[in-house]
């Protein structure tokens, strides 16, 4: 007969060394939270709420003096329309050709934006794979682009462009933001593609995919949080700039969005139901990228930060 021999339930050590457990494991004592502890909190919600609503305010009164009349601004500033009118942006598309602003908006801010970030997006990958001194000393000419005010150069250009007949031109636009966006952008980028490791393209290569194919199918997709990034810290100021528009735009057809804006202000009045709602239609492609690409942004700012 052979015997059946069970180990005590003790605290001592068995014969592998380990401790033996006990049948019951007594539960894991709390650490009682600190009374207020939802105060921070509470605190934390009402600044974000009280901040979202401040932000928001401008643009809930802008629509909404859209939406009203002459007379009802001019009589009550803050009051509600009462009945609603879309006359004020028929009136600023249509008379004050404010679709010919719209549509050189788009089309310089696209074009530029799109050509700012292919170019940066070549170079920013050759500058983060490349270890050759010379191109070092060509990244460091592009870098140098973010400390020198782009203001300073205003007069140069501007005799440049004269001379080439190019003024009163979206094209001249479309060169000069496009000169002026690639330094931030070739920045950005190379900052990412050194994050990405080398071994990647190492095994696409190996699995027979060239230099070009590699760089679009493996690291191209691995960046597109950067590239949100860029567009949309290029699309906002380029579509916001009033300087360049004033300076090399003399035909009125070649205005911009916010110099066009300055048609609604005159000398002893002001339209200001065709000014909120052109406004309103300046504002609302940027609120519509906030929106598509926040995500893209959140993920671009916040890449590093964790491990």
């Amino acid at each position: 007969m052979s015997a059946v021999v069970t180990e005590p339930q003790t605290g001592r050590a068995g014969r592998a060394g380990r401790p033996a457990r006990t049948a019951a494991a007594a539960p894991r004592a709390r650490r009682p939270r600190p009374e207020g502890h939802w105060l921070p909190r509470l605190a934390v919600n009402v600044f974000l709420w009280g901040y979202a609503l401040v932000a928001v305010g401008p643009l809930l009164l802008m629509v909404n003096n859209a939406l009203r009349s002459q007379q009802q601004i001019a009589e009550e500033p803050l009051g509600l329309p009462a009945p609603l009118s879309f006359t004020s942006f028929q009136e600023a598309w249509v008379t004050a050709s404010f679709g010919t602003y719209f549509t050189n908006s788009i089309l310089v801010t696209v074009v530029s934006v799109a050509l700012s970030t292919f170019v940066s997006l070549l170079a920013a990958y050759a500058f983060a794979r490349t270890r050759v001194r010379a191109v070092r000393s060509v990244e460091s000419v592009f870098l140098a682009g973010l400390m020198l005010p782009v203001h300073l150069a205003v007069l140069p250009l501007f005799f440049l462009l004269d001379q080439l007949r190019m003024t009163s031109n979206v094209v001249s636009l479309v060169l000069v933001y496009t000169a002026l966006g690639i330094p931030f952008s070739t920045f950005v980028l190379s900052v990412f593609f050194r994050q990405l490791p080398v071994e990647l393209e190492e095994a696409a290569r190996l699995d027979g995919a060239g230099p070009f194919r590699a760089f679009w199918s493996v690291m191209l997709p691995l960046v597109r949080p950067a590239l949100a990034t860029v567009v949309v810290f290029r699309f906002v100021p380029v579509w916001n700039d009033f300087f360049y528009p004033l300076i090399l735009m003399r035909d009125r057809d070649s205005y911009t969005l916010p110099v066009g804006l300055t048609r609604f202000f005159g000398e002893y009045s002001t339209d200001w139901p065709q000014l909120f709602a052109g406004l309103t239609i300046a504002t609302l492609p940027l609120v519509l990228v906030f929106l598509i690409a926040t995500r893209q942004i959140i993920s671009g700012l916040t890449a590093g930060m964790t491990k």
